[in-house]
């Protein structure tokens, strides 16, 4: 897992677990019933147009909210392949590190890159590609433990895989 590359669903500030996947639905860990009802609250077509391999991009704080591991497992679960966010919550942040979700920080990619724009992560390098406009921006890499946290599809598969 080096790149990523979709289509982006574009969100703003402060998109909270909540409407990531509702309370409503945490009655179950399922991934695939998770993402069944994953962005519903904030983006009702959301889980009928995203593809495998898509991308969110958000402005500030996304995952803010409660510290449910439920919203970056829905979000994985639905096939997004990344997040791209101005600033994630810290919470959000750990969790989706620790169940393999790849995000990343970039405010300028956050800021410019629209809905609809298809995208490329280079996550060795941090380069965000906006294959539409054509633009590159400069994200936070991954450091190397991350990066093969990430490739273990989470935590838990990185340490049974170290045994």
């Amino acid at each position: 897992m080096k790149a990523a590359k979709g289509t982006v669903f574009k969100y703003g500030d402060n998109v909270d677990t909540d409407v990531i996947i509702p309370a409503r639905y945490l009655n179950s860990s399922d991934p695939a019933e998770l993402a069944a009802h994953c962005m519903e609250d904030i983006d009702k077509e959301f889980i009928h147009k995203v593809s495998a391999g898509d991308i969110i991009v958000a402005m500030k704080n996304f995952g803010c909210g409660s510290s449910r591991e439920h919203a970056p497992i829905a979000i994985k679960a639905a096939g997004v392949s990344c997040v791209i966010a101005e600033t994630f919550a810290r919470i959000f942040y750990r969790n989706a590190i620790n169940i393999g979700l790849p995000i990343i920080e970039c405010p300028e990619a956050a800021a410019d890159i629209q809905a609809g724009d298809t995208v490329e992560v280079n996550f060795d390098t941090g380069v965000i590609t906006d294959v539409t406009k054509g633009t590159t921006y400069q994200g936070q890499a991954f450091p190397e433990f991350m990066q093969k946290i990430i490739a273990a599809e989470g935590l838990v598969n990185y340490i049974n895989q170290r045994k």
